[in-house]
């Protein structure tokens, strides 16, 4: 049986001097994982990037063990989480668990694509006008040190870091000034994808190009909304084997989280847990001079700030 550990009153004892309830919405980092010897997802909540992990299940055994499920709960299961945090009890270390995709299984995973303008300017083409949906499908989706698995189908596997974005309460036809009560959090993304799938078969529908499975990595963990000062002024990077190949900011994007929820539920009800990959920016392979792939035995390392790093080998 796991051992759990009492926060430390230092740790407490560093906040600014108000209650640690309080300051939870601006620190609040949902995971999910396995504990060591055990296959069963359960919900946990970070003491900080990189940090112990409370479990939110041996606190609280009503709450769910998926963080989709959680999410559907509602407010009542963010408000167990803050006084999982004041207790200070069931704290697990890194070593005692493994950490999954924050959630793995969303109804839909929807993409966009060309959303920064400077990866529109790096191709040479117009900004678009309004938003270009595909999708992912679920299976696709891996944790934030999973390995990616070159597919033997495709020769032209890329990278893309992406900021995502999870739907926390249900809504259709949503208004933009409403959009951001839909929002949970926010992770890091990763749009794996086989650009030899995307642009040359299948009639350049991007779908296959997309969704093999691995293609997905997300994590380390869904931040709250209210953790992040502004989605939308953010430092993004992507890390091949230690070298910086993309660095932008989040600043680029040509439409932002609340266009995106009003156009997407304009066709779609968007539902608790259902993820948004918000595109990438410049310094893919696919447009180096010559072209560069993923190759068995890289590294990628994706990262946003405020929201998270991590990184996956490729097999």
């Amino acid at each position: 049986m796991l051992k759990s550990l009492r926060v430390p009153q230092s740790l407490l004892q560093s906040l600014p001097r108000r209650s640690v309830s309080q300051l939870l919405p601006l620190r609040m980092r949902l995971v999910q994982f396995q504990s060591s010897g055990s296959v069963a997802r359960r919900i946990g909540l970070e003491l900080g990037a990189g940090g112990s992990i409370i479990d939110l299940n041996a606190f609280d055994p009503t709450l769910p063990c998926g963080m989709r499920e959680f999410l559907e709960v509602g407010d009542s299961a963010l408000q167990a989480a803050k006084r999982a945090l004041d207790s200070g009890q069931h704290v697990l270390s890194r070593s005692q668990l493994t950490l999954l995709a924050p959630i793995t299984n969303p109804e839909k995973v929807i993409c966009v694509g060309m959303n920064y303008v400077d990866h529109c300017l790096e191709q040479n083409v117009p900004v678009p006008k309004e938003p270009i949906i595909f999708s992912k499908f679920p299976s696709s989706i891996i944790g934030p040190t999973d390995p990616i698995i070159l597919p033997a189908e495709s020769q032209e596997v890329d990278w893309e870091v992406e900021l995502a974005f999870v739907i926390g309460k249900k809504g259709k036809d949503i208004k933009e000034e409403d959009a951001m009560s839909h929002v949970a959090g926010f992770t890091v993304a990763h749009d794996v994808s086989a650009r030899d799938w995307q642009m040359k078969r299948n009639g350049k529908q991007w779908l296959l190009g997309k969704t093999f499975d691995t293609f997905c990595p997300l994590g380390p963990a869904l931040v709250t909304k209210e953790s992040v000062s502004d989605p939308h002024n953010l430092g993004i990077r992507c890390l091949v084997n230690g070298n910086l190949v993309q660095d932008s900011n989040t600043n680029q994007m040509v439409f932002k989280t609340e266009a995106l929820i009003a156009w997407v539920s304009k066709f779609v009800t968007l539902n608790p847990g259902d993820v948004f990959l918000t595109g990438t920016p410049p310094g893919v392979g696919v447009f180096r001079k010559p072209p560069v792939f993923l190759k068995a035995g890289d590294v990628v390392q994706c990262e946003i700030d405020e929201v998270g790093v991590f990184s996956n080998p490729v097999v």
